[in-house]
């Protein structure tokens, strides 16, 4: 009978797919505008595939008038029937997959979810960059199926690679840690996943890096994003702050970056020329549009009184070289400004070519959109097996274990038959996706995922992460007495952190901590703690605590995190992730304002600093932690001890560029010089079979403005047990070498570098090469 019932249920789900398959080829989207069929477009020049964009682009704006331009300037752009043009969505989110916070895309009908990859902090602990290009690909996948099937747009407002520089903040989990490099290489690599190959400067879809820039404060102590002046030196913006937006300009290619609603030393960011026109279109060379964050053209008026009258706003912005306001603002008050004279037909030409520039790059004034790449994918294309498997596997590699005392871990099926399950986060599905998700293809939870390995005995402890009272203690500790093994599943959700909710503290919410501890004592077997969160938790009790055999984060891992949760714990993964961000005690955040955007420590006024790259006092778990259930042994093979840096310019040799003894970048023959070759033996000297990640650092000579230690990259290998793999590692001195000065200025540090490879060192020596000076 239950045979029949399985085979029964199987016709059922086959003829639903079938149904929703048919339904997406019914509702297929029609053209976005330039249909074939319409004898309005069929002679437009910007409806002709052969003539260059940059043409079609100025023939579409040659035809429109000061009132179709202007409701074009806004996310919710109008139609141009005479035109044939459709109206369009442009926001959409692809976070971590594709997302309905945007009004730009829906679920239902064919497309009832989507693949809910781990949250970016997860993610980014894998230290994986093809993972990050490979989820790229499969969301973009899914958002053009969703796109094809009339349910989603092709402009997608992800990633955020802002710098999680407080660990308080509520959008650190969506970021990709505190390190520029690390971001960088997530922004760019993810933003390649997601608009394709480039073949012919076309795009798949359209990424945007945002908030652009030195946006980290949601809401703080009564101070909120609205209202925050972010004061900022040229020192930390440069190397800290703008680095990974570059990342996603000049490697990844980018085509949209999205201005933030706090002021950078007095000026909107939406409303700044230097880093909208000076910075992000001329000195990296944006191919592509500025947005807004929504509503912050109508908050720099409103809220931050930043000028006189509405249009004096929507003409700052648009001069400053904002291209797309997400809000009505720009609809609503851009033509009185142009009448005004405060901006000009021209500039709005300017700012709608960069925009339509972009649609035409995604064939959206090509036809009929079945006819084109990408236009095959449709239902079949979402929430696919592979899809669902790549999202277990990102889930695997971005857990980090952090503590594991005695080697408690893995447990066993065949000693652990048992395993109580406690916890506000023991049995979540939603909790697991983070913020900026969508609907998931479906959940596993920790309980599931443990269950499918041993028999569990279930207690929540709490009724949910506030965890505001003990009443449900006594049965949990009840359970964790009868098991063989206990887990803890504790932790943060969104309603502790989140987009406008930023942390008071560090410590875990309300009574966790009690419960933990009590659960421990009572536990008659290996008591497991894992911590399901975005930002770190002061968790220095459970570290102390030898009655906690282990503690393990899992950040927010996604759709499939309560499989890959128990993987790891029983062993058939082994954990090789590693911590984006620095876990900090309680009193580090005590007396620090989050609203101090310095990065640098100043001990004369007690300023501790930010992030591993400046801090210097205690920490609960360092930032590159991450153990395995296997050993690796590293031994140098080769690397070079000196370097002579050949100069370009006679100006090389002033006191103005050997300041400090460190050579300007831009005097050095940064072409001239290969990349240091370093290679590095690693043995994985363990009985487990494992992934090991060797994090670089480099630290320069001592110096005021350099960082004591920067990750200059990383590689991530696989090695069997009992194997032996050699890494070379490629370091360049112009890019690897070279730190900020306090004027924003990229120099090379003359004298003794330091690599700090796994726990190898090893020292490079750089002289500046007089004699070799290109006149």
């Amino acid at each position: 009978m239950a045979y029949n019932i399985t085979k029964l249920l199987s016709l059922v789900s086959l003829l639903l797919c079938l149904s929703f398959c048919t339904i997406g080829v019914i509702h297929a989207r029609s053209p976005f505008a330039c249909d074939p069929h319409n004898p309005i477009t069929r002679g437009l020049k910007f409806c002709r595939v052969t003539v260059p964009i940059h043409v079609r682009v100025q023939d579409l704006i040659g035809r429109l008038t000061l009132q179709e331009k202007i409701r074009l300037l806004v996310n919710n752009a109008i139609a141009v029937p005479r035109l044939g043009i459709q109206g369009y969505e442009w926001w959409s989110e692809a976070l971590h997959g594709v997302s309905n916070v945007g009004p730009g895309t829906k679920f239902g009908g064919a497309f009832p979810g989507a693949t809910s990859f781990p949250q970016v902090i997860t993610t980014a602990a894998s230290f994986n960059e093809s993972l990050w290009q490979e989820i790229g690909r499969v969301v973009s996948d899914e958002a053009r199926a969703m796109y094809n099937g009339g349910m989603a747009g092709l402009t997608y407002w992800s990633p955020n690679v802002n710098i999680f520089r407080d660990p308080r903040w509520g959008r650190g989990q969506e970021t990709p840690g505190e390190d520029p490099v690390l971001a960088a290489k997530y922004a760019a690599r993810y933003v390649k996943g997601l608009q394709g190959d480039g073949a012919g400067n076309r795009l798949k879809v359209a990424a945007c890096c945002k908030h652009y820039t030195a946006y980290d404060l949601d809401n703080w102590n009564g101070v909120d994003r609205f209202h925050f002046n972010a004061r900022v030196s040229k020192q930390d913006l440069v190397d800290t702050y703008d680095v990974p937006f570059k990342a996603c300009v000049v490697e990844g290619n980018v085509a949209s970056v999205m201005c933030s609603y706090n002021q950078v030393n007095g000026k909107p960011t939406c409303a700044d020329p230097d880093l909208l026109k000076g910075t992000i279109r001329g000195q990296w060379r944006l191919n592509g549009y500025i947005v807004s964050d929504c509503d912050s053209v109508g908050v720099l008026y409103d809220e931050q009184h930043y000028t006189r009258t509405p249009e004096e706003a929507a003409a700052d912005a648009i001069k400053a070289g904002l291209d797309l306001d997400c809000g009505p603002f720009l609809a609503i008050h851009t033509e009185t400004a142009v009448r005004r004279g405060l901006v000009s037909d021209l500039e709005i030409n300017w700012a709608l070519a960069n925009t339509m520039t972009v649609q035409m790059r995604l064939g959206m004034f090509d036809g009929e959109p079945s006819a084109h790449q990408y236009g095959n994918l449709g239902p079949r294309d979402v929430c696919t097996p592979a899809h669902q498997q790549l999202a277990l596997e990102a889930a695997r590699q971005g857990i980090v274990l952090l503590e594991n005392r005695g080697r408690s871990l893995p447990l066993s099926t065949r000693r652990h038959r048992t395993v109580a399950v406690i916890g506000p986060n023991s049995d979540v599905t939603v909790t697991m996706i983070g913020n900026y998700a969508g609907v998931a293809c479906g959940y596993t939870t920790p309980l599931q995922g443990i269950g499918r390995y041993t028999r569990t005995i279930h207690q929540a402890g709490c009724t949910d992460v506030h965890c505001n009272g003990n009443q449900l203690f006594g049965a949990a500790e009840a359970a964790a007495r009868q098991a063989d093994a206990t887990v803890l599943v504790m932790g943060l959700d969104q309603s502790i952190e989140a987009e406008f909710v930023d942390r008071a503290g560090l410590l875990l919410p309300g009574h966790q901590q009690e419960l933990v501890s009590r659960v421990a004592r009572a536990s008659r077997g290996p008591t497991i703690l894992v911590l399901m969160s975005g930002g770190p938790i002061d968790v220095t009790f459970a570290k102390n605590d030898p009655r906690i055999s282990a503690i393990i984060w899992v950040g927010y891992p996604g759709q499939a995190g309560g499989t890959a949760i128990a993987d790891v714990i029983f062993g058939t993964t082994n954990p090789g992730g590693k911590l984006p961000m620095t876990w900090y005690p309680q009193n580090y955040v005590t007396h620090l304002p989050m609203t101090d955007m310095a990065m640098r420590a100043d001990p004369a006024r007690g300023y501790p600093g930010r992030t591993y790259r400046f801090y210097r006092g205690p920490v609960v778990f360092p930032f590159g932690l991450g153990l395995s259930y296997t050993t690796f042994a590293h031994n140098l093979a080769h690397g070079p001890t000196s370097v002579s840096v050949p100069l370009t310019s006679l100006k090389a040799t002033t006191n103005s560029t050997m300041l400090s003894k460190a050579v300007r970048v831009s005097h050095a023959d940064c072409n001239a010089l290969s990349p240091l070759d370093v290679h590095v033996d690693v043995k994985n000297t363990g009985s487990m079979d494992g992934t090991h990640t060797l994090l670089v650092f480099t630290s320069p000579p001592v110096g005021k403005w350099a960082a004591s230690k920067q990750l200059v990259g990383f590689h991530k290998i696989h090695i069997a047990a009992g194997s032996e793999r050699r890494v070379r590692i490629a370091v360049h001195v112009c890019k690897h070498l070279s730190v900020v000065d306090r004027f924003g200025i990229r120099r090379i540090p003359l004298g003794e570098h330091k690599l700090q490879i796994g726990d190898l060192s090893h020292q490079v020596s750089l002289q500046a090469n007089l004699g070799e000076i290109k006149v």
